[in-house]
């Protein structure tokens, strides 16, 4: 069981939940870049990398024996921030088409390059499934 959190103290969150409460199976999901099953980064831009690399996401926790639901907590890990913020509403967009209206505690990190120097996003995740 997953309940969202967010107290209006602190405000109507977008795209995102305060807190989630979970009880149930802990799944810890490594972080996914945009690699396909042959080691190779595709996607042209953010909004494609971040499609692959949620896919990718979820394939694992599907694996797992979970749901997208069953997401607790997620952190997308952003090469470039601004890029990022601009194309937010196509984001959004792969978000609804690939989880719908589930939003987990997340975090947005600005980092320098990851693994893969092509890379320009890795999402990683926590879900909790039923016990």
């Amino acid at each position: 069981m997953i309940e969202r959190v967010n107290p209006p103290e602190l405000g109507t969150p977008r795209g995102f939940s305060h807190a989630v409460v979970g009880t149930g199976k802990m799944v810890l999901l490594a972080g996914q870049t945009a690699l396909n099953p042959e080691g190779r980064i595709v996607g042209e831009d953010v909004v494609e990398q971040f499609e692959q690399a949620l896919s990718s996401l979820l394939t694992s926790l599907r694996a797992a024996g979970g749901t997208p639901e069953d997401l607790a907590s997620l952190t997308v890990y952003i090469v470039d921030m601004d890029d990022y913020k601009a194309r937010s509403r196509d984001i959004g967009g792969v978000w609804k088409r690939l989880i719908g209206n589930h939003y987990p505690a997340m975090a947005g990190v600005g980092v320098s390059r990851l693994w893969d120097i092509e890379a320009l996003i890795e999402v990683q995740g926590v879900a909790i499934l039923p016990e």
